[in-house]
């Protein structure tokens, strides 16, 4: 999938997923307003915020796409780390928000049981944004975004929110009114809870943060199925928004030209491209393969050193 059909999916989940946020933001904030339930309109406050989240992803996303330029030699992917980490401080502070508002509530002398009302709407919410969750979280995946998926798990929050208040909501009519405050104050928990788990992650993909170890196993095994390819030297990975970068060294015949060990290289980088549509670019650095002997014996490769040894060997071999 290249970078402008993985924008176009994103976009269009991000535009949807406002669009349900919109209604369910409307039907929760009037239902709990009037209904005079806390929880619920918290629940909308959250809805809310999903709304601003997914503003700031549509832009995210649209930035993530741009090509590289003069001022971005290596592409613009980062962009979609910086959006998770605005979408994650803005479920934190939401979340800090709504738990302080209900903890006030809580301690509130008279509290009434919210009404009929509000249990349909926070019904409403749950089914909707479960849906919007797993819609979002499978076109995150498939595309490879962490904005996109933050904002996934922007709506899961909500609908987890959505069961705790249908609980307080319930509870408070059955007479026990501080169970909807109470609610509130976990769904705010609920809420920054999130918020600090999609933060670190984004912190993770800022941070140059290596992919699985069994990704780097691969790479080596693709490059050193390639014919000309004697060994591999100090290989790194770092993710860069949606996409791993690659670095190596690897060693070729001593005795090959240039020519030789520049096309050894570039099929090198073919198969490691082909094999992961995740890695966006490999630079590769060719490296002369030492035998012993020489004045630089440190960059001497294992496979050198097993041809050395099997050398050894046949001639104590011959010598008995």
């Amino acid at each position: 999938m290249d970078d402008k059909q993985r924008a176009k999916e994103g976009v269009r989940v991000t535009v949807i997923g406002m669009v349900g946020n919109v209604f369910l933001t409307i039907v929760k904030g009037i239902l709990g307003y009037l209904s005079g339930s806390s929880a619920l309109v918290a629940d909308a406050a959250h809805s809310l915020t999903d709304i601003v989240g997914s503003g700031v992803v549509l832009g995210g996303l649209k930035v993530a796409s741009q090509p590289p330029d003069e001022n971005h030699h290596y592409g613009h992917y980062k962009a979609e780390s910086i959006v998770a980490k605005i979408v994650a401080l803005i479920l934190i502070f939401t979340g800090v928000g709504i738990g302080w508002s209900s903890f006030n509530t809580f301690f509130q002398g008279d509290l009434g049981a919210p009404e009929v009302s509000a249990l349909w709407a926070v019904i409403l919410s749950i089914v909707g944004k479960e849906a919007m969750y797993q819609y979002t979280a499978i076109v995150g995946r498939r595309i490879k975004s962490s904005a996109v998926l933050a904002d996934a798990w922007h709506h899961r929050t909500d609908s987890l929110s959505s069961v705790a208040a249908l609980i307080g909501i319930g509870g408070a009519r059955l007479g026990f009114p501080r169970l909807d405050p109470l609610a509130g104050i976990v769904v705010g928990v609920m809420i920054v809870y999130s918020g600090v788990k999609i933060y670190l992650t984004a912190i993770n993909e800022l941070m140059d943060k290596a992919p699985d170890q069994e990704v780097v196993d691969k790479i080596k095994e693709v490059a050193l199925n390639v014919e000309g390819c004697k060994e591999l030297n100090d290989v790194k990975a770092r993710w860069h928004g949606s996409k791993i970068l690659v670095d190596l060294k690897l060693c070729v015949n001593p005795m090959a030209t240039v020519l030789e060990g520049h096309s050894i290289a570039a099929e090198v980088k073919k198969q490691i491209l082909q094999n992961n549509s995740e890695i966006g670019d490999v630079l590769i650095h060719v490296n002369p393969c030492h035998q012993e002997g020489s004045d630089r014996d440190e960059q001497r490769c294992e496979q050198c050193d097993r041809n050395k040894r099997n050398q050894n060997a046949q001639e104590i071999k011959l010598g008995e």
